[in-house]
């Protein structure tokens, strides 16, 4: 994993990229490739023309419909919402283009299993943005994880208000908090759980089941608390909190053995500590003007990606991560509709159905 991030000094593969979407996340993927040499966004496509007209004049690139992608790029950012995501997948793959699609994945595990059987044998040609793997303060945390031997206790957070754009809290989105949010924190909790060794030689530990309390409010048609239990063949129990109740984002990780402690804090500011001890953070990627992007990853994710891609190389983080943090996704979803059951992994539960309707039947 700690493959994923370069020192800042690797150049970047020169590539031309349209976006199929317009929203806040393609404004982080566009100045992550203006901080890339050689590497340019050429079209923006929306489901508002003038959306895209608007993100296509900040990145000096051209509007353009769906149906007109890949419009001359080398690769499709695909962050439109998740219910159109398979579809816009396919339709750049089918056009000859690479694909970074956004988190989540899509909407339900059928989706998930075609973008799988398209993306080939090898996976080579679509990656999945999960940004924080990329972002050199959890690649260091994931390494001083590793060293702790076997863990008893990890947990991850994201604690966040509201968004206050798009369609995150209308059933149309596909689920909620959990489904949009949490895939973060249950990306690095499986990541650092994995890295965690029970001894020399021993296979990493394997997630076996999940339990899932699930609330949402009055006003909006989806969840916005998630708390989720992961349990792992080695014996731990994890545990993953999502939530859209705070005024104030606290995002954080800690990860805990009998030898020691690694806690990481990335909201509201970065800190990361081993023992109770400031531990430096890796500067990776050179910072622009706006340093959230190298610090959460955009800037390394993207060179990684494009990188992969001109090697025929299958991402690290490829589509069958994406459909298996979506089916995590469903279980829990599963899980707090009876009430916080244990429900079994792999998820035998209906592959047709997105998690908000998993969740509210």
């Amino acid at each position: 994993m700690t493959d994923a991030v370069t020192d800042g000094v690797t150049p970047a593969v020169p590539a031309r990229l349209a976006f199929a979407g317009s929203g806040r996340i393609t404004g982080a993927h566009g100045l992550a490739a203006r901080d890339l040499p050689g590497v340019e966004v050429i079209a923006v496509a929306s489901r508002h023309p003038e959306h895209a007209r608007e993100r296509a004049e900040q990145m000096g690139a051209r509007p353009c419909t769906y149906d007109e992608l890949p419009a001359g790029a080398d690769v499709v950012v695909v962050a439109t919402p998740p219910a159109l995501h398979a579809a816009h997948v396919l339709h750049a793959l089918a056009q000859g283009a690479a694909v970074i699609v956004e988190k989540p994945l899509c909407t339900t595990l059928a989706e998930a299993d075609a973008l799988v059987a398209a993306a080939g044998p090898t996976g080579a040609r679509v990656a999945y943005a999960e940004n924080l793997v990329f972002a050199p303060i959890v690649v260091r945390a994931i390494e001083l994880t590793a060293a702790l031997g076997q863990l008893r206790h990890l947990e991850v957070r994201a604690l966040s208000n509201r968004p206050t754009w798009g369609d995150f809290l209308t059933a149309q989105w596909g689920g909620g908090v959990l489904f949009d949010l949490g895939v973060h924190p249950l990306a690095l909790a499986v990541l650092l759980a994995e890295a965690s060794a029970t001894g020399e030689g021993s296979p990493p530990p394997q997630l076996t089941s999940i339990r899932a309390r699930l609330e949402g409010a009055d006003d909006i048609e989806v969840d916005d608390y998630a708390e989720v239990d992961l349990t792992f063949d080695s014996g731990l129990e994890a545990r993953v909190v999502a939530s859209w109740r705070h005024d104030d984002p606290q995002w954080d990780l800690q990860a805990a053995s009998d030898v020691g402690v690694v806690r990481a804090e990335l909201l509201p500011a970065l800190l990361l500590e081993r023992d109770g001890v400031a531990v430096t953070i890796p500067a990776g990627h050179p910072e622009g003007d706006i340093p959230q992007i190298a610090q959460f990853g955009y800037q390394g994710q993207l060179e990684t990606f494009l990188s992969d891609f001109a090697a025929g190389r299958a991402p690290t983080m490829n589509v069958t991560f994406g459909r298996r943090m979506l089916e995590i996704v469903c279980a829990a979803a599963d899980s707090a509709s009876q009430g916080g059951v244990e429900v079994a992994l792999p998820f035998t539960g209906p592959r047709d159905r997105n998690p908000l309707q998993l969740w509210r039947g």
